[in-house]
């Protein structure tokens, strides 16, 4: 059933592809942190290891980006990863005023064991979809953000 006024056939549609999509995403979202919680991490911690055991050392601005977090809130993330031993900050010998984080030797272990887990995880939640499916949205998503944040 409808839920909408009537706004327009183009306005209709665009509204109802957003209700679907957040819908969507907010299901998927909570079945891959139950898993994450798995792991004694919370989803921003979990999204630093990613990032650093797939794409290595980066600086806190540089995950912030991939992250899509504000500087403060990364900083605390980073601090509390750092507290269990999983990354360190190191400062860079050209210029001490730029910090790399990167995994320690038991962020990168635990990251080994766990995101292999977590890939099986969410293979699992996407085969509701077939791969072709799988495919196809992912490049009508990628052409939908981009488009959106005015990048290519």
């Amino acid at each position: 059933m409808k839920t909408t006024k009537k706004y327009g056939k183009k306005q209709d549609l665009a509204l109802s592809m957003w209700v679907k999509l957040a819908r969507a995403y907010t299901t998927f979202s909570k079945k891959s942190v139950e898993n994450i919680r798995c792991f004694h991490l919370t989803e921003p911690q979990f999204g630093v290891l990613e990032s650093l055991g797939h794409l290595g050392s980066m600086t806190i601005g540089t995950l912030c980006g991939k992250q899509l977090v504000s500087g403060g809130n990364m900083t605390l993330v980073v601090d509390n990863l750092e507290k269990e031993g999983l990354v360190e900050r190191v400062y860079n010998k050209e210029d001490r005023r730029t910090i790399i984080v990167q995994l320690t030797l038991k962020g990168q272990s635990l990251f080994d064991e766990i995101f292999s887990q977590h890939a099986k995880h969410i293979e699992k939640l996407a085969s509701i979809l077939t791969g072709k499916e799988q495919e196809e949205l992912s490049k009508l998503l990628k052409k939908l953000g981009t488009g959106l944040s005015g990048t290519k």
